[in-house]
């Protein structure tokens, strides 16, 4: 797939789901290192990074694009010939994606273990990881059931419910609004992650901070699926994530707005979590605390400081 069609599918969200856009974004670099025709290391290398800053300007919140991005792109600094560093990048690509899908593998095993029989689930959103850690417990022969919410205004929640259907789990599907009425029927919250934090806090579909707030004053635990490569690194140096806001044309259509002259729409797609209000993370490496995020940067990511410095200047070129 070309990389601006993959950017446009992206920054449209016909491609959706943090895990999803990052193999996607995987598989352009992948294949486009397969096609492009260049004749030495220096056009590849820089053909090679615009592609990059391409694909990373389409969502600026899903941190699994930028962190899937520099994996990939890493096969750029070594030495040698075109065709030695034409294969790393491939090789690191197919890696990425290969690994990707195993970790929610992963963590659907290590996250239905926290899911007890007869539990009664919330979930919001469309979460891979979150729906593997729900199926699989499914599978194990536990009775569970799920309340699914709307999730507006792209309604990502009628997903989930058709894949909790076709796995054959009862599933209540209710209005954003309605987590509140029903919180007090709900033994668990599990949820996704577009990006955690190196303070544990987490960014995913908006509404979360509002269904977390609501469980923690119901005592309810909530319990966030999230790949290694959905940690932050570049908020260990202080960068706050940006919070991606859509079009007004999602909520109201230009009709109906052109008679509001007073009235602006406000359409952010993510919102915050703060760590205090999340029990556990649930990774391929591990159901760790929130306060632990720090250990996932270091040791299952590899930043240095160099490679901070690397991402600012692909965001800084893009940028100019």
């Amino acid at each position: 797939m070309l990389i601006t069609e993959t950017a446009e599918k992206i920054k449209c969200m016909e491609i959706r789901g943090a895990g999803r856009i990052a193999r996607s974004a995987a598989e352009a670099l992948r294949d486009y290192a397969k096609t492009l025709r260049v004749n030495d290391v220096e056009s590849f290398r820089r053909d090679m990074m615009e592609a990059a800053q391409q694909l990373i300007a389409t969502r600026p919140t899903a941190v699994s694009l930028p962190n899937a991005v520099h994996i990939v792109i890493a096969g750029l600094e070594g030495s040698g010939t075109l065709v030695e560093i034409r294969n790393d990048v491939i090789k690191r690509a197919n890696e990425f994606i290969s690994s990707s899908r195993n970790a929610v593998k992963q963590i659907a095993h290590i996250g239905a273990r926290h899911i007890s029989d007869g539990d009664t689930i919330l979930t919001h959103c469309n979460s891979e990881a979150a729906l593997a850690c729900i199926i699989e417990a499914h599978r194990s022969g536990k009775k569970i059931s799920v309340f699914a919410t709307e999730v507006r205004p792209r309604n990502q929640g009628l997903i989930t419910i058709r894949t909790l259907n076709a796995a054959g789990i009862k599933t209540n599907f209710i209005v954003d609004s309605a987590v509140r009425s029903f919180i007090d029927e709900v033994d668990l919250v599990l949820v996704g992650a577009d990006a955690v934090t190196v303070n544990g806090a987490v960014v995913n579909k908006i509404g979360t901070s509002q269904v977390a707030h609501s469980a923690a004053e119901a005592r309810v635990n909530m319990l966030v699926a999230a790949e290694t490569y959905k940690f932050a690194p570049r908020t260990i140096v202080g960068e706050l994530i940006t919070i991606e806001e859509r079009p007004p044309q999602e909520v109201l259509s230009d009709k109906i707005r052109s008679t509001l002259p007073n009235v602006v729409v406000r359409n952010p797609a993510f919102d915050v979590t703060p760590a205090e209000y999340v029990d556990m993370i649930v990774t391929e490496v591990g159901a760790i605390p929130p306060q632990m995020a720090y250990v996932i940067i270091r040791d299952y990511l590899g930043w240095g400081i160099e490679e901070f410095h690397k991402s600012f200047e692909i965001n800084t070129k893009h940028e100019d």
